[in-house]
């Protein structure tokens, strides 16, 4: 148990006094950019997606008739 408490204060002192941290406004515009990104990746999958889907439900259409 002794470890686990050592390694925890140690891990407390290492973040709060060496690590750099990016100022705030900066880090508000990249989650922001991030955002952005990740909902227009979405929306392309999304739009792939739908046109193998309905791809792949024409060619079986054809297959079945």
């Amino acid at each position: 148990m002794a470890g686990l408490t050592e390694y925890l204060s140690e891990s407390y002192n290492e973040l709060k006094n060496h690590v750099t941290w990016t100022p705030w406004p900066e880090a508000q515009r990249l989650t922001l950019i991030v955002i952005i990104f990740s909902v227009l990746f979405s929306l392309a999958i999304w739009g792939v997606d739908t046109v193998f889907s309905n791809a792949i439900e024409y060619y079986f259409t054809l297959v079945k008739s």
